[in-house]
């Protein structure tokens, strides 16, 4: 039987590839988004995968959702905590709504996905749990307290939960993608983008499919071995 594992934000950008890569692979998707429901209707209609909409930041609907899809699929096996969010400024003009916001999806959805799946992945002596961190929650990012804070979260939560996840059969680790080609980079401004890739040793972007491969690996049954790891993807530009 498929294993059966949920992308958030598994619809648009890197959450797109990494759900199209694993039901290429053989696996059971499902993809979590939390707006736009033109887009997420195209990619079902597109790619075959079924979408489910909830908010990652609000526990009981993580828990709600999670219930549907082994209703629907079966039990989850992996769970992928892609979705996030930005809300830029520095600290002197950051509300404590942008902060609360970044922190309560970008972090907090990692807790309500891995509390509504970490049981019955328990129970079944199997999971895989990966969480996308970022480059910026390694290195800081001028402009991003909030979305580096919780990125770096992300890593500290990854090591606390392998160790509790290990002997059951459960791996957790993270990935810490670099500046991809995705909508979101290319709205940066020109001038800006340009300086970023120039501190970029690969000299490029790199491609939501890259990281794709890397949750992959991650995911499958020859990465048993691998637990409380961060997979830094970023050509170069932080080597941490």
């Amino acid at each position: 039987m498929s294993r059966v594992a949920v992308v958030t934000g598994g619809s648009r950008g890197i959450g797109e590839a990494i759900s199209v890569a694993l039901k290429e692979l053989g696996y059971k998707v499902a993809a979590n988004y939390g707006g736009n429901d033109e887009k997420a209707k195209a990619f079902s209609e597109e790619t075959g995968i079924p979408v489910y909409k909830w908010d990652v930041g609000d526990h009981q609907a993580c828990l709600d959702g999670c219930a549907q899809i082994a209703a629907d699929i079966g039990p989850v096996d992996i769970v992928v905590n892609n979705a996030g969010i930005t809300r830029d400024g520095i600290l002197l003009k950051m509300s404590f709504d942008d902060w609360n916001e970044v922190m309560r999806v970008n972090l907090g959805g990692c807790f309500n996905m891995a509390k509504a799946c970490f049981p019955s992945m328990k129970e079944r002596g199997w999971g895989r749990i990966v969480n996308i961190g970022s480059v910026n929650g390694q290195a800081g990012q001028y402009g991003q307290v909030n979305y580096a804070a919780a990125k770096s979260g992300i890593h500290g939560f990854t090591k606390a939960l392998a160790q509790e996840g290990a002997r059951f059969g459960i791996t957790v680790n993270a990935l810490a993608p670099g500046y991809i080609d995705t909508d979101m980079v290319a709205a940066v401004p020109p001038p800006v983008l340009e300086k970023i890739v120039a501190k970029v040793p690969v000299g490029r972007l790199g491609k939501a499919e890259e990281i794709a491969r890397g949750v992959a690996f991650l995911v499958s049954e020859d990465a048993g071995f691998v637990t409380g790891s961060t997979l830094s993807l970023n050509g170069g530009q932080h080597m941490y």
